[in-house]
């Protein structure tokens, strides 16, 4: 199993950055990898990803999700082994600090490559570097989903 944590801070409150991380159909906006998100309901989403060339299809369950505070998940079936958590800490009114555990078990030679070269932690930084970009540059969220679901 690998796991990568990365973090970034971005200039928006707290509920902004929350809010827009509810919006999993919005990801292909900022997450390179992934091709589309569609929202099945409240704690169910179905991804299409594609990674060193590889396409994958996979659904992913809400495992926890508190506002203004986490949202975690893992994935069930399909072509991949992951779950994670992100988590927003306000560091001030205008500032706040996201952090993305994920925690994924690398399958083939390839994607043990990868992991062995560490192409996975890359890849999480540099998608929170454009979910920094992507949040700033549009100064509110394109939307938000408020509930909890508990662990």
């Amino acid at each position: 199993m690998v796991q990568i944590i990365e973090t970034t801070d971005v200039n928006v409150p707290v509920g902004t950055a929350y809010n827009q991380w509810t919006q999993f159909e919005s990801f292909p906006k900022f997450l390179s990898e992934v091709e589309s998100i569609a929202q099945i309901d409240d704690t169910h989403t179905h991804w299409k990803v594609k990674i060193g060339g590889f396409e994958r299809e996979f659904d992913a369950e809400i495992t926890e999700q508190h506002p203004d505070e986490r949202v975690a998940w893992h994935s069930v079936g399909g072509d991949t082994h992951h779950g994670g958590v992100v988590t927003f800490h306000k560091l001030s009114d205008n500032e706040t600090r996201v952090t993305a555990q994920i925690d994924w078990e690398p399958e083939g030679f390839v994607e043990m490559a990868g992991a062995a070269l560490g192409v996975g932690k890359h890849a999480v930084k540099k998608d929170l570097e454009n979910f920094k970009e992507f949040i700033e540059s549009q100064g509110t969220e394109t939307g938000a989903w408020r509930s909890d679901v508990e662990a």
